[in-house]
């Protein structure tokens, strides 16, 4: 790391309290990657590390985080340990220990590998392929950038070489049922997640009381003709920034609770007596798809998954024309997909304009739905994205 970017580093303070006075807590992929680094320390240079610094994907902030226990296993293999802080979020993995094993290989490649009790994906349209460890990409990207810094730090000139981390967490075994694990084929413990490196406390009933305060504020930034858009996590973000121009008062992150932002939407217009002309919700359909099954609260641990209603629709579609549009083979296949990514895929794959269709037609249910539960907003339009971004329907 040059010294201008080293300067433009700074310390992400998990001490400044989220917007509605909740703790922030480090993702499983940070609290992996500290271990990494601890376990490096000790292989390459015999020091035993209490805390260790983390650079996070934006690459301009760094976490500084405890390491618990750091031994070498064998006379080749270095172990470190880091403890879990969910924050305030009701994480199943709060509490935690997650591990990292490394050892050299000959390959010059960083290679992952399964510790106990992190799982192994079995079955196709995860963000890993099967057979690999349940190691989400952006985790993967912080432990090898942390494997080259540290190579950096301790051996600055040398040629690279290659490492395998076996990344583990001690009570994943009996976290994992409690999670979308099983469901999606997963077998053997938890994921290392994460995409900012940094847990959020979203999915508290405090944060539902914030939500209100920031729809209100984003209805009281609107001028006559004006509209807003909710968007249940970051995926969408860039549509409503750039395609939409609206600026950030009027983009409200509601996390999990639609069905409450609607509600508080609806009571702030009829409170003020004046209506909305339009509403944007944007997202995955992985959240936003849940509504037609009546989901309203779209959180794991109070909803199923989203595609017996994806498929349900691509039925209905069949019912409604004189021909067939989605074969057996493939409405099979979207019933049995594991992932609403994975029928994404599906669909995709076999008719792209069929797959617009179904996009289109989920679009235009899911806004008929929430459209039931504000009369006071005269119109709303529904936009949804794949983990990639790429508009499914409207638009694409």
């Amino acid at each position: 790391m040059d010294a201008s970017s080293e300067l433009q580093r700074a310390e992400y303070d998990l001490a400044v309290l989220a917007p509605n006075g909740l703790r922030r807590g480090r993702s499983t992929g940070s609290c992996a990657t500290a271990a990494v680094r601890a376990a490096l320390y000790r292989l390459l240079a015999g020091v035993t590390l209490q805390e260790t610094e983390v650079s996070l994907p934006d690459g301009r902030h760094y976490l500084c985080v405890p390491v618990q226990a750091v031994e070498m296993i064998a006379p080749d293999i270095a172990q470190a340990d880091v403890l879990k802080d969910g924050g305030d979020d009701p994480d199943n993995t709060h509490g935690a220990t997650i591990f990292a094993q490394v050892r050299r290989n000959q390959s010059g490649e960083v290679r992952f590998f399964a510790g106990q009790g992190v799982g192994t994906a079995t079955m196709p349209g995860l963000r890993v392929a099967v057979g690999e460890p349940a190691i989400n990409p952006v985790p993967r990207a912080m432990m090898r950038a942390a494997v080259a810094e540290v190579l950096a730090e301790l051996r600055p000139g040398e040629p690279a070489c290659g490492f395998d981390l076996t990344i583990g967490c001690r009570e994943g075994v009996s976290i994992a049922p409690k999670t979308f694990n099983p469901k999606l084929g997963i077998v053997g413990g938890i994921s290392i997640l994460g995409t900012s490196g940094i847990v959020e406390p979203m999915s508290m009933a405090s944060w539902i009381a914030s939500i209100e305060v920031y729809i209100r504020v984003a209805l009281a930034a609107c001028a006559p003709g004006d509209a807003v858009a909710y968007l249940p996590g970051k995926i969408g973000r860039v549509f409503v920034a750039q395609e939409l121009g609206l600026p950030d008062k009027r983009s409200v992150q509601i996390a999990n609770f639609l069905g409450d932002a609607l509600d508080f939407t609806e009571q702030a217009l009829a409170e003020a007596g004046r209506t909305l002309p339009l509403l944007w919700l944007a997202g995955h359909p992985g959240k936003l798809a849940k509504v037609l099954d009546g989901v309203w609260d779209t959180h794991s641990s109070k909803s199923n998954m989203a595609m017996q209603g994806v498929a349900r629709v691509a039925e209905e579609m069949n019912a409604a024309e004189s021909g067939v549009l989605f074969d057996a083979p493939l409405l099979q296949q979207m019933k049995e997909a594991n992932t609403v990514e994975a029928i994404i895929e599906l669909v995709r794959q076999q008719d792209a304009a069929l797959a617009r269709r179904l996009w289109c037609e989920i679009e235009a249910r899911i806004a008929t739905l929430a459209q039931a539960r504000v009369p006071s907003v005269a119109r709303i339009e529904v936009r949804l994205f794949d983990l990639e971004g790429h508009q499914l329907g409207a638009g694409a």
